[in-house]
């Protein structure tokens, strides 16, 4: 029978570190690292771990330089993660396309128009607050009234000229950042360059946003109600096929230009992310144009894989789509988190370190994006 000494020299044999990785032993945190030193010193194993990880990757994709997709689910301009971590990595030219739900851009608008969110105990009695015209969600709670400020203020900039015709998301999206723009600069005497609305800034960046659920949020329900008030004068609308394609021709710019690798960020899960995944097999088993899949690929969230749901699908199970590279055991991290609790860290260490890309300012590229896609489908 071995000896235990002789055990612990055997796990230490060439065949053994084959299959392990670096040794894990951390360093005292001091209270003068760096966030990415934090990081890097402390966050060992599970979830923090899963964190360091997704930072060293999403670093990498500034540093190489990728073509960077961002998905916002869930409530997260509510809880203002759009002006403490969005913007920031907007500016600094690290997210290039943006997919998020309707309802983000619905309670942006309300945070520009100073609606006002605050905290409250989730246990408190919603009994209570309706009566006292507040409305949940989870723990921030804001005036019944400042939702139809914000129906008023759609429905004012809606029935604007510009705005009837057929469009896609990010076309809609990019007009609506426009008005917003100029109604900071002159009814609310703020400098837009300064703005807080991630829909403003996405428009003075050119960063388009695509929204693959528009009708499942409140600026429809709005649209629904003008089309039915107005009649024929009410013109807008979106085409859906069109916006598919205009993601799809994104992706195929990206590469195809710059350093031809394309990326993903993931907050949350749902249809912002999925619609983000899309563009792959409507590329690649639609179109039939040869792709390969995001090159890289970091989730943060904090659904269980078990249920078969795509929120939760795995960077492995999404390859078998053609949706993910076949790097995928390297280049993809799943987080398992709630993203407010940990994506700040992960902002907060690429911005100190000063890291830089170039900004891609995709909605100058949209008609060379298409045409690029239109010639490539006609060689099929």
């Amino acid at each position: 029978m071995p000896s235990r000494v002789g055990l612990s020299k055997s796990k230490t044999n060439s065949n053994s570190k084959k299959t392990v990785g670096p040794l894990v032993r951390g360093e005292p945190i001091t209270g003068r690292e760096s966030t990415q030193e934090l990081l890097r010193k402390a966050f060992k194993a599970f979830v923090g771990r899963e964190i360091e990880t997704a930072y060293e990757i999403i670093r990498r994709m500034i540093i190489e330089d990728h073509t960077i997709v961002l998905t916002i689910s869930g409530a997260m301009t509510p809880a203002d993660l759009g002006s403490t971590c969005i913007i920031p990595l907007i500016k600094a030219g690290f997210v290039d396309i943006i997919t998020t739900t309707g309802a983000n851009i619905y309670h942006d608008m309300q945070r520009l128009i100073e609606g006002e969110f605050y905290a409250v105990d989730p246990n408190a009695g919603d009994l209570q607050l309706r009566k006292a015209g507040l409305t949940r969600i989870y723990d921030l709670v804001f005036p019944e009234d400042d939702l139809y400020r914000t129906d008023e203020l759609v429905q004012e900039l809606i029935v604007k000229s510009a705005f009837q015709r057929s469009m896609t998301t990010p076309e809609f999206h990019d007009l609506l950042g426009k008005y917003l723009a100029e109604l900071e600069r002159v009814r609310y005497k703020r400098d837009p360059k300064k703005s807080m609305s991630l829909t403003v800034q996405a428009h003075l960046h050119r960063v388009p946003i695509l929204c693959g659920a528009p009708q499942d949020g409140s600026i429809f329900l709005n649209v629904a109600y003008l089309r039915r008030k107005l009649g024929e004068k009410f013109q807008f609308s979106l085409d859906i096929a069109d916006d598919i394609n205009e993601f799809g021709a994104y992706h195929w710019l990206a590469k195809n230009r710059w350093s031809k690798k394309l990326s993903i960020i993931i907050l949350g899960g749902g249809v912002p992310k999925n619609y983000s995944l899309q563009p792959e097999p409507y590329l690649s088993q639609i179109c039939m144009i040869e792709t390969e899949g995001y090159d890289c690929d970091v989730q943060f969230c904090d659904a269980h894989v078990q249920n078969g749901g795509l929120s939760s699908c795995t960077a492995g199970e999404a390859h078998t789509w053609g949706k993910v590279s076949a790097d995928y055991t390297v280049n993809s991290q799943y987080v398992f988190t709630e993203v407010t609790a940990t994506f700040p860290f992960v902002v907060h260490a690429l911005l100190q370190e000063g890291l830089k890309k170039s900004s891609r300012r995709m909605l100058d590229y949209r008609e060379e994006a298409i045409k690029l896609l239109v010639k490539e489908m006609k060689k099929r």
